[in-house]
């Protein structure tokens, strides 16, 4: 489980298939009410409370994005004040410490994408992609000094794709960014057919 800060009310929190296996919770219990899910978000809170500081008390806005190979990421976002039914401010001790006033939200990624520190390692997951015939297509990011390789899920079956992520987790890691984050914050190198273009311009 890893933990970081957005901002000051919001941190994003990303959770690997392990951390939710370790649990004996599996993906799609992330969309049922069972108390394994609640127990989760409690260890989730107590963690990001210890690591950032960050105090849950108050309404949260809990956005859930669980990815095809990476895992889940989950952004919880503070409000501001806390406000009760008749509209007035509650007192700190009227709120049970035990109870999060939530609006979950829940989505689905159907991009692939792995993380890489160097160009080379890039490349050489590009030629075994290719060598494999397991896909020539792909984009390629520029994000906080990392490169990262996103591929569409859904234009391939559940076994190609499980070949694909072994490939990529061979030469890089599973990231917590998401592809709305990529298209507004990282620079696209290759914005198509990324695995053709690498080995073309740097076949050896």
């Amino acid at each position: 489980m890893k933990i970081e800060r957005l901002g000051q009310d919001k941190i994003r929190i990303f959770l690997t298939f392990d951390d939710l296996l370790e649990r004996g919770i599996q993906k799609d219990d992330m969309w049922r009410e069972i108390p394994k899910v609640h127990e989760l978000f409690s260890e989730m809170m107590d963690q990001a409370y210890s690591e950032l500081g960050f105090d849950a008390n108050g309404p949260l806005a809990v956005e859930v994005i669980a990815m095809p190979a990476q895992g889940m990421v989950v952004i919880v976002t503070r409000g501001k004040i806390n406000i009760s039914s008749d509209g007035s401010q509650m007192d700190e001790e009227d709120a049970d410490e035990d109870m999060y006033e939530m609006e979950v939200t829940l989505e689905s990624s159907d991009t692939i994408m792995y993380s890489f520190r160097d160009f080379e390692d890039v490349i050489s997951a590009a030629k075994q992609l290719k060598a494999s015939r397991l896909t020539e297509e792909g984009k390629l990011y520029s994000y906080h000094g990392r490169w990262i390789l996103a591929f569409d899920a859904t234009s391939s079956e559940a076994p190609l794709q499980n070949a694909l992520i072994a490939v990529l987790a061979e030469y890089g890691e599973a990231t917590s960014v998401t592809s709305a984050v990529l298209e507004e914050y990282g620079k696209a190198i290759m914005p198509s057919d990324a695995v053709r273009e690498l080995c073309n311009h740097f076949s050896s």
